[in-house]
This record gives structure tokens, sequence and C-alpha cells, in this order.
């Protein structure tokens, strides 16, 4: 196995749960032995290799501990030992916020894009309550460096002509790791449920018995190919799983996807925000995308690379 000094790995790629690590890993074309050289004052710990001719540092935040707090930590331990770090690539599941023109479906992918004044990802709960109820938020985020927005925008560009080769890439991954297809593979059309934001989850453990004349209706796809938008994503300490409260925040900041970690990340190592869609932000939680040990989470890992 390649063994490589941590001064060769300049792009740094940050998880927030195992199952996102394990896809990580799926997508490496080689592993490398872990850093001999490792400061003895960062306790992460790291699964190295190559995509391309990029060499990629892979860690995750610890078990049962997530959020901005959590992510600001590991990035900065991160810093101490990869000093050359150019990017960093914060991926993982999110929630989705669709709505007529952004058709966000379970499986897809969002990449943080700046707009609205704000570099790409906006800390929704940072900021002053006021007496009068209202919530000003405040500070603000970095945004990427312009090397990664123009990559972004060739990345479009390619996709607009060729599609993404996220189903290449997949399929790669299945044929290497089969043990992964089950899980990590599409769960069907049929068990994507986007009900109307208004309308709460019923006190049971799947949606079956929820009102299925309260779906929103769309279209089906022709395929179940994952679709990737660019957009601004909302970030937080907390879980959003509220219909309604998807609905105002998307219409007031102009979000299109939920998460937890990468307000940590924006002003400690220069990246951009990677999130496959595990849910749609609100209490229905279908439990063929989420596993046993998170509520938010996702068995369901669409995300990969699409940087390189």
């Amino acid at each position: 196995m390649v063994s490589l000094p941590s001064s060769e790995y300049s792009i740094a790629w940050i998880c927030a749960l195992a199952v996102e690590m394990t896809a990580a890993r799926a997508m490496l074309d080689e592993e490398h032995e872990k850093p001999a050289d490792q400061d003895p004052n960062d306790d992460n710990n790291y699964c190295l290799g190559r995509i391309a001719s990029y060499n990629i540092v892979i860690t995750c935040l610890p078990a049962g501990i997530y959020g901005v707090t959590s992510a600001a930590v590991v990035g900065t331990r991160m810093r101490q030992t990869f000093r050359r770090l150019k990017y960093g690539l914060m991926v993982g599941i999110g929630g989705g916020a669709p709505h007529d023109d952004t058709d966000i479906r379970l499986g897809d992918v969002v990449v943080s894009k700046p707009g609205r004044g704000s570099g790409g990802v906006i800390q929704f709960d940072f900021g002053k309550e006021h007496g009068n109820g209202s919530f000003e938020r405040v500070g603000s985020l970095n945004q990427p460096p312009e090397e990664l927005l123009k990559a972004l925008t060739y990345v479009e560009a390619e996709h607009l002509m060729k599609g993404n080769r996220i189903p290449e890439l997949l399929e790669s991954a299945f044929s290497q790791y089969p043990k992964l297809a089950p899980d990590f593979s599409h769960q069907g059309q049929d068990n994507d449920l986007l009900f109307h934001p208004g309308y709460d989850h019923c006190a049971t453990a799947t949606c079956e018995h929820c009102d299925r004349s309260r779906l929103v209706q769309r279209r089906p796809r022709q395929d179940t190919s994952p679709r990737v938008f660019q957009g601004l994503i909302a970030s937080g300490n907390q879980v959003m799983k509220h219909g309604a409260t998807r609905e105002r925040l998307r219409k007031e900041l102009g979000v299109i996807c939920f998460e937890m970690e990468a307000a940590g990340l924006m002003n400690i190592l220069p990246c951009l925000v990677i999130r496959g869609i595990c849910d749609y932000s609100d209490s229905h939680k279908n439990k063929q995308w989420q596993p046993s040990n998170g509520e938010h989470r996702s068995t369901h890992f669409e995300t990969v690379l699409i940087m390189l």
C-alpha cells in the first residue's frame, strides 16, 4: 500500500457518519497507509487515498457527536497534521427543500453555491431573538475560493451536455464492493414520498398510515439516476424535521437543503458542501431511506465526489 507524508495531501473529505465514510472510501481509486507523521495533538482517524491525480484525506466526526461545533473541532485538528490542504469537501446526507422550480427528489445531490449575498452556506439558527418574536441572524460564512467556483461552473456545463457520472461511479463501486449495493442503491420511486408541508407525520414508525391524499403530485421520473442541484444550503445544530418551518425558511433564505455540520467548517477550511438528499426536512421519515442508528440519517447514499 502507498505511504505518503501528510504534506502530499491537498483535499480534505469530511463526513459526519460511518456510513458516509464507507461511501467515501468506495470512491477511492486507491487507498494509502495512514499518516506516519500525524500531529500528536490530532486525534482524528483518517482514511487516505487517491482519486484521479488528487491525494485525498477522509475523516469522520466522532460517533454520536454531530453538529457545527463537532465539525469545527475535527477540521481544526485536521489542519494540524495536513498543513498543505487547499480545499475541503463536506460530503454527506441532508434534507431537501423542494419547490416548483427545484424538483429535488430523494437520492439527488445538492452542492453549495453562493447567492443572495451568501457564500453558499447560511447558519440558520445562529443569531438574536428579539422581544417581538423575530429572529435576527448575525455573522457570515466564507465562500469557497474562486478556483473551486470555476470548477463548479465547468462541472455544471459538463452535466448539461453529457449528464453526470454518478451512475457510472456507483456501478463501479458496487462491482468492487457488492455488499454495498442493497443499502446504497436507489430505494424506488414508490418510496419517495413528499407530503404537503402543513401535513405532519402520523404517530407510527413509517408513513404507511399517513394520508396519501396529502402527497404533493409530481411527475414520475423516467429513471432513478440522481440529479445534481446547486444552491444555498442551510446549516445548523438542530435537525430540520418540520415541513412548515422548512417552507418558511426556504422562502425567507432561498435555500434548497438543510444539514448540520457545514457552518462549522466554512471559516476554517475553504470548502464546498455536497449533500445527498435522504429526506425532505419534515416529520415523514421513510425507514427505507434511514438507518436504525439515527433518526435523521440515511443508509441510501448517492453523494459522490463530483468535482474531480
